[in-house]
């Protein structure tokens, strides 16, 4: 391919091209200077007679890199001489012949290379080297070898533009797609186009550590037995980036391989990668084996840390083992070590989270302990979940009184709290604040505006809530499309949520068991209730068990349409699925026969779950009590309610209105007044 190299003016690019030939491009001065037709900011060839011209916006398109490569090269810092550089060089080394017309030169992927190598030769400026780069590969119109790639990051290293690097080499990860050919191919393009041993090692070292980012584990063990061929190792931080990948992804018994490898290599442990297994042996629920291994630091040539100390107290406080964990932090002296922050903290998130604050209160006395973010965090999240906003707001503002600043989880756990307790408005005084305070909201702050305004507010605030998670670039989650879903069935727009459902499943979100609940509920309450029975049918053909919630709506709906046979094939299907139907699924079945004012099967069947050990609630024993009273049978209401009162539990506005409605029907005068004296005499008479 021959192609004119540059227009090279002090100001900038000024490109413009005579194509006289099949892939023949010479540069014109006199040509362009004649006819200047071009669009300087179209980025598109003009026809001129039978020539072509080229703007400058032609060599800012980057659309043969690729959507990745184009966010590698923009916004690259380039001297203001870059041009005049360019050129110069290009010059000395013969790239360009200077005639009085203009230069041309052959550019190929093997010339490219040797100009990058002489650019930066003379240079030692990687920017030039890459600006150059990107233009080559711009204006030959395909993507540079993989070779070309390969000697363009040795450049960039030895340059000390390690991040332009690394961008590159992520890319050449994806492309490999876990292929170990492609892989193959890559590592012999980087040796091969080594400038140095020194370069060559940090090249692999990222390149391993680029797979470790894209969770290509398999890829990065490959890569590090391979380059160990040349006798390269990764380096220590590597290695403990790799060993926790390994952990993650494969377990235990790999990565202990994979560090007795690296011993051989004479790479040494130390504190942070035992600190890994630590870890994984408490998350498997191995705590013996992870203080074990802790005790046995020292036969490895080193003392535990702080921080080894910190993992396991941390493990041991997720799992709920807060005697334990506090135990480990006092005897931190006896191993000559200080408590910090951190693990103090660890251990007093514990006790909050379990709802034991005067514990952590303790704590914080006893290592005098100056509260940070991270405590007040792990109290505010305790007094939030009690439903105290009130003191939760007076710990929130002793933070600002301490001198501290709250975060994005701060700012989220009010929201959360006020979300729960209805008070839209206060979450959004206090989402408004954290937008103020220079924090960005959090998915997760989203997520709970839209599940409260779809809950107790307005589904428009949600939709704008949603609406604004995307503008911000956030990926709303199954638990943002859930909440939103939940307010469109509520507001019986059933139409938007199948629209959700299909939105989720375009982005690659699957839904889970609350999505098809809420779709269930929302069909059902619709009068939707055979189309739902088939989603059920459908679910239970794909292997999936459906959760009680969505039996008892189901099993609801047909009950209340009296079509009890077709309620009990769900109700025996739940059974052959092992889903144990809970106290809310038997009060719709109830519900059903009491409506239907069918009560000698409703007892029937409330025996027998009784029998089968179900412990009834209010709510069921009101729904049998209504029933009863409805047809008249005052008798056996009253025994219902004795029988409730027996249970501990006492009457309630609904009990009363039940025995009014029934009084009525026999034509009681002051039935209301009648009614609480008979819920007085049968107190009484059952001893509550």
């Amino acid at each position: 391919m021959w192609v004119s190299i540059l227009n090279l003016k002090s100001s900038g690019l000024n490109h413009c091209f005579t194509r006289t030939k099949a892939f023949r491009y010479f540069w014109s001065i006199t040509k362009a200077l004649q006819e200047q037709r071009f669009q300087s900011d179209s980025g598109k060839l003009t026809y001129s007679g039978s020539r072509y011209y080229v703007s400058n916006a032609r060599i800012g398109s980057s659309k043969h890199f690729g959507e990745s490569f184009d966010t590698i090269l923009k916004n690259i810092d380039v001297p203001s001489d870059c041009v005049g550089t360019i050129r110069n060089v290009l010059t000395k080394h013969s790239w360009i012949q200077k005639y009085e017309s203009g230069f041309s030169t052959e550019l190929d992927q093997y010339n490219v290379i040797r100009i990058l190598d002489d650019l930066f030769e003379e240079t030692l400026d990687a920017s030039i080297a890459l600006y150059f780069f990107r233009w080559s590969e711009l204006w030959i119109g395909v993507e540079h070898s993989s070779r070309s790639i390969s000697r363009m990051i040795h450049i960039l290293v030895s340059g000390n533009m390690n991040y332009r690097a690394v961008d590159m080499l992520l890319c050449l990860v994806k492309k490999c797609s876990g292929k170990e050919r492609s892989l193959c191919l890559v590592i012999k393009d980087l040796f091969e186009t080594r400038i140095d041993r020194r370069v060559l090692e940090t090249v692999f070292c990222m390149l391993i550590d680029c797979c470790i980012k894209e969770r290509k584990v398999d890829m990065a063990l490959k890569l590090t037995y391979k380059i160990d061929q040349f006798g390269i190792f990764p380096s220590r931080g590597v290695c403990i980036s790799l060993v926790e990948e390994i952990l993650r992804a494969h377990g235990l018994e790999l990565a202990w391989e994979f560090v007795e490898h690296m011993l051989s290599r004479g790479r040494h442990l130390n504190a942070a990668i035992l600190s890994l297994f630590i870890r994984k042996y408490c998350s498997d629920g191995y705590f013996d084996k992870g203080w074990e291994l802790l005790m046995g630091m020292k036969d490895y040539g080193f003392r535990p840390d702080i921080v080894a100390f910190t993992v396991f107290i941390d493990k041991l406080c997720k799992a709920g083992f807060l005697k334990e964990a506090t135990s480990v932090l006092f005897k931190l002296k006896l191993f000559g070590i200080s408590q910090d922050s951190v693990s103090v903290s660890s251990v007093i998130d514990g006790f909050c989270k379990v709802g034991k604050p005067e514990e952590a209160i303790k704590l914080i006395h006893s290592f005098r302990l100056r509260p940070n973010i991270f405590v007040y965090s792990s109290f505010l999240s305790n007094i939030c979940s009690t439903g105290d906003m009130l003191r939760a707001s007076t710990i929130f503002q002793e933070i600002f009184e301490l001198g501290l600043l709250p975060d994005c989880y701060c700012y989220t756990t009010m929201i959360d709290g006020y979300c729960n307790l209805g008070r839209t408005d206060k979450a959004f005084q206090f989402f408004g604040a954290l937008l103020k305070s220079g924090n960005p909201p959090s998915l997760i702050t989203y997520t709970l505006l839209i599940g409260a305004y779809s809950k107790f507010g307005s589904i428009s605030d949600a939709e704008s809530v949603f609406r604004i998670i995307k503008t911000e670039g956030l990926h709303p989650d199954v638990v943002t499309y859930n909440n939103l879903m939940y307010g469109y069935g509520k507001t019986h727009q059933l139409n938007k949520v199948f629209e959700l459902i299909d939105e989720m499943r375009s982005a690659g979100i699957s839904p889970d068991v609350a999505t098809y609940n809420i779709l269930i509920h929302s069909m059902v309450v619709r009068g939707y209730v055979d189309e739902a029975n088939e989603i059920i049918s459908e679910l239970i053909r794909r292997g999936f068990v459906p959760s009680a919630l969505a039996f008892t709506d189901v099993i609801g709906g047909f009950s209340k349409r009296g079509d009890f046979q077709e309620a009990f094939i769900l109700w025996f299907y739940m059974a052959d699925l092992r889903v144990k139907p809970d106290v809310v699924t038997c009060s719709a079945l109830l519900h059903g026969y009491c409506r239907a004012q069918r009560m000698e099967k409703a007892i029937v069947l409330f025996n027998k779950l009784l029998d089968a050990g179900l412990k009834p609630d209010v709510v069921l024993y009101n729904t049998l009590i209504h029933g009863y009273c409805s047809v008249g049978d005052i008798e056996k209401a009253c025994e219902l309610i004795g029988l409730m009162v027996q249970r501990g539990m006492l009457p309630n506005e609904s009990t009363h209105r039940a025995l009014v409605v029934g009084l009525e029907g026999k034509r009681f005068m002051n039935s209301e007044e009648h009614a609480s004296l008979l819920l007085e005499e049968i107190v009484v008479a059952n001893g509550a």
